[in-house]
């Protein structure tokens, strides 16, 4: 048996999801500022009261995927897909199963009682990231990768490849290829995985107290189109 798997979410993975992810982005400088004063606990146990929520959000258009520890159950890593509207009866396997009204009321209850606040007037640097991101996501159709993590203890075991690859065999059946917006922490997985620079934009964090780069990377992979019955 593999040492990892990989599967669909269920509402019930979102404290291992919060555990998971808020610990990879923990190793990006910038992201830490963001939390100003909190400390990465803390920021795992409010990023607990808000998955399960997430993971039922737009259930039409979100694929959610873990990749477990097949030996202790453990969730290591976690992909958020985004399909098309063309293609949203599609990959039902990494459709997060719908929960019942009281489990929804209890889901948003949790969501909202979480503190997501972060440094007051940094979402600025994201402005001309997310105009970049709109721009090239409306010259053609995309399945998109809006999520990629695994967690620092797990890293270079080819987890993030495992999830990514599980994404590209998807699009590659439906037909359509993928976009990410990426930092550089990953950009050696996808560039390994065939994916190529659309553009960068690097700017400079120190004003926040960051090391004066901030970079990100829009890529695309162009995959092989499969048969599908996909219209």
């Amino acid at each position: 048996m593999p040492p990892y798997v990989v599967r669909g979410c269920v509402a019930a993975d979102g404290a291992a999801l919060a555990y998971n992810n808020i610990s990879a982005f923990w190793t990006d400088p910038t992201y830490v500022l963001l939390w100003e004063n909190k400390t990465r606990e803390y920021m795992i146990e409010q990023a607990s009261k808000r998955y399960p929520k997430t993971l039922l959000t737009d259930r039409d258009h979100r694929r959610h995927q873990v990749a477990v520890d097949s030996e202790t159950g453990k969730v290591v890593g976690y992909s958020r897909w985004i399909l098309p509207v063309r293609l949203t009866s599609e990959w039902p396997d990494a459709q997060t199963p719908a929960a019942s009204d009281q489990e929804e009321k209890e889901y948003t209850k949790s969501f909202e009682s979480a503190d997501w606040s972060g440094r007051p007037g940094m979402d600025e640097i994201d402005v001309p990231v997310t105009a970049i991101k709109k721009r090239l996501l409306e010259l053609k159709e995309y399945m998109i990768l809006d999520y990629l993590a695994v967690h620092p203890d797990n890293g270079g075991r080819g987890i993030g490849t495992m999830l990514v690859e599980s994404g590209i065999a998807q699009a590659e059946r439906m037909g359509v290829d993928i976009f990410v917006l990426a930092y550089k922490a990953g950009l050696g997985v996808y560039f390994r995985l065939g994916f190529k620079l659309l553009e960068q934009l690097i700017q400079d964090d120190s004003k926040y107290g960051g090391q004066g780069e901030y970079g990100a990377y829009f890529l695309e992979k162009e995959v092989q189109k499969g048969s599908s019955s996909c219209g």
